[in-house]
Formats: structure tokens, sequence, C-alpha cells
């Protein structure tokens, strides 16, 4: 069996090089007879696939200039059919030995598939009732040296799509459409916030404190100023330096880089906006966040229920709200507002064989109980609100409780999608709280923030009440398209090379 395999390897990649060989031949013959196919700069087009079909009535019998890959071919003798594909879609092509002369028909039946041509011809329907295009004359654009892979197969193997996007969006017409729902969201998240006067900024990154999130960072080095800088975690320090400059409401939508393990939710580099707004609180970012994701929903899906594996998301009813302590109390019976001392959170944890680290504070283990009892839970959109001061390094405590910030978490099937707070503006607060994060640095965690001192100063000139959220633009385009892998959302996943 396994030399059966081996034998059908090698005839596979036999194959393979004889086709590569027909193709270069091919190639060598259009550049003896004048015709390099590399040598076109420009072809104009007056129309595309999509528009051909979906206004036939108007374009009948009229003509047009498309261009697109060929991806089928049917010779029928003194005439052919094929199908070209363009960003739009796929359109049938008509080309008959009449209307291009005897030699450019030869030529034409010897294209291949993945072969991009430029075509002039005239919009009809054939008998089958298929709208097409008469072909008058056609340019080869550029030559296909590889073949595209079988097309009733297809290009199956994830990690090949991955790595070679580029024929996954040639063969794939949903994938093409996941990453145009991608490019309409992020439109409609700028189209929103801009609507509301927010300010879109662009922040460095490449920064010189570690600060902004609790996250491990990559590290490289100036080499001029011969020191070493990280590729930023989090925009929020810069955002809200804005803030206190006076800018009321600024965005940056922007890639961030964290140096952390890789699976269907995290890869090392991604996509995320946060905004922050002057004069409001937490409260203030729900309705900005819920706002956002429904208008966001609307433009891309038409629709405000959104179907996601076996359930469906309902973004047509006002987000649930409940607090860590609350949901933690419903889902497993243990109340933190009981428990309130360190020793008893770990007693209770031990009873519910919850692991706690030398580390961990009463905030940790409240965090803990709620990972391991309600995130799974939370499918329809749910703000999770006041968390632990422990586990919130830059929120505002809450006036009422203050050992528990004015924060929330968006949760929606079970995964976080937003974090936002009411901002801590006390720079002295804030000092003790970075002064405990360099104290769990010193203690070996390289996720915790780095004293920053710029910002320090920055707070100590006055910030204004401020609310901020940050919100994984990835994930949310999962949720949009019904992907379950952030590698199906990025163009170019970061991947290990194969040698």
């Amino acid at each position: 069996m396994e030399e059966n395999r081996e034998l059908m390897a090698e005839a596979t990649q036999e194959e393979l090089n004889e086709l590569l060989q027909i193709r270069r031949d091919k190639l060598t013959a259009l550049r003896e007879a004048g015709m390099d196919p590399f040598e076109q700069v420009r072809f104009d087009r007056t129309s595309n696939s999509q528009e051909i079909l979906n206004n036939f009535e108007q374009m009948e019998n009229q003509e047009v200039t498309i261009a697109g890959r060929i991806m089928s071919k049917r010779d029928m003798g003194k005439a052919s059919f094929s199908h070209i594909q363009d960003q739009q879609g796929k359109i049938q092509i008509y080309v008959k030995i009449d209307e291009v002369g005897a030699e450019q028909y030869e030529w034409f039946k010897k294209l291949d598939i993945g072969d991009i041509i430029g075509v002039k011809g005239i919009v009809f329907r054939t008998r089958r009732g298929e709208i097409s295009v008469q072909v008058k004359e056609y340019t080869l654009l550029s030559k296909s040296l590889l073949p595209l892979p079988e097309k009733y197969h297809g290009l199956k193997d994830v990690d090949t799509r991955y790595r070679q996007r580029y024929v996954d969006l040639i063969v794939n017409p949903e994938v093409r459409e996941t990453f145009i729902k991608r490019s309409k969201a992020i439109t409609a998240i700028r189209s929103y916030f801009d609507n509301l006067g927010y300010l879109e900024v662009d922040t460095p990154v490449l920064n010189t404190v570690q600060g902004g999130a609790t996250a491990r960072p990559f590290v490289t080095h100036h080499n001029a100023l011969d020191m070493d800088l990280y590729l930023r975690i989090a925009t929020e320090l810069y955002l809200k330096r804005c803030i206190i400059g006076g800018f009321d409401r600024v965005y940056e939508i922007g890639r961030l880089f964290r140096n952390e393990g890789m699976d269907t939710t995290h890869n090392p580099e991604f996509t995320t906006i946060e905004f922050y707004e002057a004069y409001t609180d937490v409260n203030g970012m729900m309705e900005r966040t819920e706002g956002m994701m429904k208008y966001v929903c609307e433009k891309v899906n038409g629709s405000l229920e959104l179907p996601f594996g076996d359930v469906v998301i309902d973004f047509s009813q006002p987000f649930r709200r409940a607090t860590m302590v609350e949901l933690v109390k419903e889902h497993c019976g243990v109340d933190f507002d009981v428990i309130t001392d360190l020793e008893g959170a770990i007693a209770v944890a031990k009873e519910h064989k919850i692991k706690v680290e030398k580390k961990h504070k009463w905030g940790d283990i409240v965090a803990l109980f709620f990972e391991e009892y309600c995130e799974g839970k939370l499918v329809q959109p749910t703000f999770v609100l006041e968390h632990p001061v422990d586990i919130s390094p830059l929120a505002k405590r809450d006036p009422q409780r203050k050992h528990m910030t004015q924060r929330f978490e968006l949760f929606i099937n079970g995964k976080e999608y937003a974090n936002a707070f009411s901002e801590l503006n006390d720079p002295i607060d804030q000092r003790e709280r970075f002064e405990n994060q360099m104290k769990l640095r010193a203690l070996g965690d390289l996720e915790a923030s780095e004293m920053d001192d710029d910002y320090l100063t920055a707070m100590e000139y006055g910030m204004p009440p401020t609310g901020g959220c940050g919100i994984g633009i990835d994930r949310f385009v999962m949720l949009l398209t019904g992907n379950t892998s952030i590698r199906d959302v990025l163009l170019f996943p970061t991947m290990k090379p194969l040698d």
C-alpha cells in the first residue's frame, strides 16, 4: 500500500512537471510570435461581470470591455465557450472563429485555465439562457505558468490555503466574500465613529515602554539609538494622551502585536479599534459599543439576526448587562459578595478545583471562576460589568464598591469581543497600580505593564472623566462571516515556514 502511494506521488509529480513545461513552451511560442503576454501595461475596462449579469436588459446588444482570469474552457470546433472571473464574479464568453479570425482563434484554443485576458465584445444571451459576451477581439494580458487546483476538488487543504492565500482567493469564491465583508465592516466602523464626531488618529507602533494591556510583547532593537523597543500591545496610553491634550473623541484602527500562543482566536498580529471619549463613562461606552456592532452588522449583512453555526445571534434585542459576581453566582452558586477576603476565595477555589497560583489575589480568583463557569455559556450579547481592581490596572474604581472597577467585557457566543472602562484619571492611583504591576514583573510576570512615567506626567496635567473601549476587529469579522478560525479572516496569517 505504501509503495502504491509513492508510485502515485511520483506519477503526480511527473504529470505536474510535464504541465509546467507545456505552459513554458506556450510562453516561448507566444514570445517568438511577437505576443509576449507580460508586455501589456494597461487595459481599460468598461464593465465587470456582475454589472452585466445584473443589468442585462439595459446592456443587451451593447459593446463592453471586460477582463479576468480564464476559469473554464469548452472547445466546440469553430467556436469555444469560456468563463472568465473578475473580482465581482464569473461571466461566460463566446469566441467564434468568424469573429476573431482563424489565427487568433487558434491562439485562443491554446490558452490555459488561469490565463488573464481582456475581451471586447457584445452582450447577449445564449440559446440555453446564459448571459454571455460574444468576443470581437481579445488580448492575452498575463500567462499563468502554474496550473490552478483541479476544479471539482479545489483547494481544500487548510494549511495550503493559508500559505497560498492568492490561490485560495482565485478558486474559492466564499473566501473572497469573507474579505469583501471584512473591508465593508471596517468601512462601516469608520463611518459610525466619524458620524459621531470622533477623530481618527495614528499612534506609534514602536514603543519604549510596555503598557496599555496585559500581554507579552515582541522586542526589537533600534540600531541608531542603540535601544530595545516594543511592538505595541495596545494603543490605549497614547490615545488617552490625545484626550488629555484636548481631543474629546478619538479612535484608532490598527495592528497590535502580542508574543503569545496561536489558536483559533489568536494570531501574533491582529487588528483592533480603540476609541476614547471625554466626559463619559463605562455606560457611555456600552451605548457606543452596542450601537456600533448593530450598525456594522446591518451594513455588512443586511440583518440584525446573525446565524453562527448552530445558533442565531440576535442583535435586535438590547444587550444583557450583568456583573461578574452575579454571573459567577448564577452559574456555579459561589457568591463573591459574601466571600470578600483572599483566604475565603482560596478555600472555595480548592473546593471547586480551581488552580490558584501564589501571585493570585482575590480578584484573580473571581476571574478564574468566571472563566471556568460563565464564559462559554454567554451566547447572546452580554456586557459583563464590575471587574475587580486586581485585574484592571487602568480602570477607575467604582465609587460604591472600591474593590471593583467601572469596567465591562462584552461576550458573544462564549468569546470576548470588547473591553472597556471608565478610565482611571487619578495619577496617584495610577502610579500605585503601575508599581503593583512592576512587582508582578519582578516575580517573573512578563505580561505585566512597565512604569510609564511620561503617561503619568500627562495625567498630572489633568485628564477629564473619560470612557474607553477596545474591540478585536478580526474576531468581530469572524462573527459577521460565520468563520470559526481567526486565520480565515486574516489574508495572510502568521505561519511557520515549511523549511
